[in-house]
Order: structure tokens, then sequence, then C-alpha cells
């Protein structure tokens, strides 16, 4: 499945199921087939969204603190962390924030699945 979120104010913006759910979940909507963010929601989920990059900066930090004090300690330990993290969170929802700002500013709701 798709969520294909979707404002007058802006372009539609595709997501796949697991990215699309994850997001949602963060600013506190139920990842249904059918939703809605209403324009005085968007400054909440905005400032969900930014805590949770935070949140998984650190994260990202402390694992890489941690490898490298694992292979302080061991000259045996891997370095597969490097590298092979992917797509960030704050790569996801940058166009995210961006729709909802853009919404915000028309008072415009952003839906999916209609």
């Amino acid at each position: 499945m798709l969520y294909k979120f979707k404002s007058k104010a802006t372009g539609d913006l595709i997501m796949l199921e697991p990215q699309g759910k994850q997001i949602l979940k963060l600013i506190g909507k139920e990842p249904g087939l059918k939703g809605i963010i209403l324009p005085n929601e968007m400054l909440g989920a905005i400032d969900a969204l930014h805590a949770a990059v935070e949140r998984e900066a650190a994260a990202v930090k402390a694992a890489k603190e941690a490898v490298q004090d694992a292979q302080a300690t061991s000259e045996s330990a891997s370095s597969t962390m490097d590298g092979a993290r992917g797509i960030s969170l704050k790569q996801r929802v940058v166009p995210f924030i961006d729709m909802l700002h853009r919404a915000h500013a028309e008072d415009k709701e952003v839906v999916w699945g209609v």
C-alpha cells in the first residue's frame, strides 16, 4: 500500500506504507486508510517530527560512539555500521514538514486515502 498525502496548498506526496505509518504515528495520527490533518494540528505535528529527528540523531551519535569505544578496546571489532544506516528519518520527513508548513500557511488541510 502507498500513502498519498494531498493538500490544496501543495503537490501530492507519496510514501510507502511503512514510512507513511511511521510518520503518522509520530504526529499522533492513526495510520488508517483515510485521514486528515487540520491546519490547527500542523504546528504540533511539525514540532513532533523535529523532536523525533533529534531523538534519532542522538541515538545514531550514541551508537557511533559505542562502536568507536568497542574498536578502541578491541582490534577485532568490525566497522560494519559505517555507511549501513540507509535513509534517515530526517531525510524522510523533510518533504512532509514542508507540505505541512505550506498547507498551514494557506489554512488548508492535508488528507490521505480520499
